[in-house]
């Protein structure tokens, strides 16, 4: 074997290997450690390199050539021990950023699930608590589904516990017709006058009036119903309530 040839392969060999760490290790230099770990084995095939470059220098003479071929091997052997372990401490790298990258979206999505949202409740811009909504939801589900006497404490609870929601009003108005559907007038009436006296702009105060107005026809209180359908009239003229109103004032003459 020629020593110009011997020495074209030795330098050949090393600096394949020396290119491929730094492929290796491309787009992975974010985590400090894992960087400093690849360089340190980037440092080793460099000597390693520079061990063979000072050999071949050394070893002038043709009686080398085997020498020079078993050290190769040694060299070459030791450089792919050095790519295995760049290879995987790439991949452990990669892993772990797989996993703290599904950490955060998993985090992301947790916190966006208990962050308060903004919403349009009942024709206004609010900011509502998931638990808020939730409590909400769960009474409204009980009063769909005609279990009036649960949708009762329910949405009782909720005030309670969420005097100032957006949802206070319309939680107001049902709990009121939750004890309509169970024909409890009186506190039907109690209700319905929270309604109107707290949210006097909510949507649902022109239909609270009508349903206290209903509750005093079925106790037999005309004069009651009379007043309070006129009270529709004047405080909501321009509403679909207001025209139901005229029909029952006019059926109670």
């Amino acid at each position: 074997m020629k020593l110009n040839s011997l020495r074209t392969t030795f330098l050949a060999a090393a600096l394949s290997c020396a290119i491929l760490p730094s492929a290796a290790s491309a787009g992975i230099f974010d985590d400090d450690e894992a960087r400093k770990a690849i360089l340190d084995l980037r440092a080793k095939v460099d000597a390693v390199n520079a061990r063979l470059d000072a050999k071949l220098e050394s070893k002038a003479d043709k009686s080398t050539a085997l020498e020079l071929a078993n050290e190769n091997e040694l060299l070459r052997s030791e450089i792919a021990k050095l790519r295995g372990q760049i290879e995987v401490l790439s991949n452990d790298l990669a892993n772990t950023q797989k996993r703290q990258q599904d950490f955060y979206v998993d985090l992301d999505n947790r916190v966006r699930k208990v962050e308060p949202k903004r919403m349009t409740v009942d024709g206004q811009e609010a900011t509502v608590d998931v638990s808020e909504q939730r409590s909400y939801d769960a009474a409204m589900a009980l009063f769909k589904a005609g279990d009036y006497k649960a949708a009762t404490p329910a949405f009782s609870s909720f005030l309670m516990n969420n005097p100032q929601s957006a949802f206070a009003g319309s939680a107001q108005y049902w709990l009121g017709f939750s004890y309509f559907a169970q024909r409890d007038f009186r506190n039907t009436i109690l209700n319905m006058q929270q309604v109107v006296k707290n949210y006097p702009d909510h949507p649902k105060a022109p239909d609270a009036l009508l349903n206290i107005a209903s509750c005093h026809i079925e106790l037999k209180e005309k004069a009651a119903a009379k007043k309070v359908l006129e009270s529709v009239l004047a405080k909501y003229p321009d509403t679909e309530a207001a025209q139901a109103a005229k029909n029952r004032l006019a059926a109670l003459k």
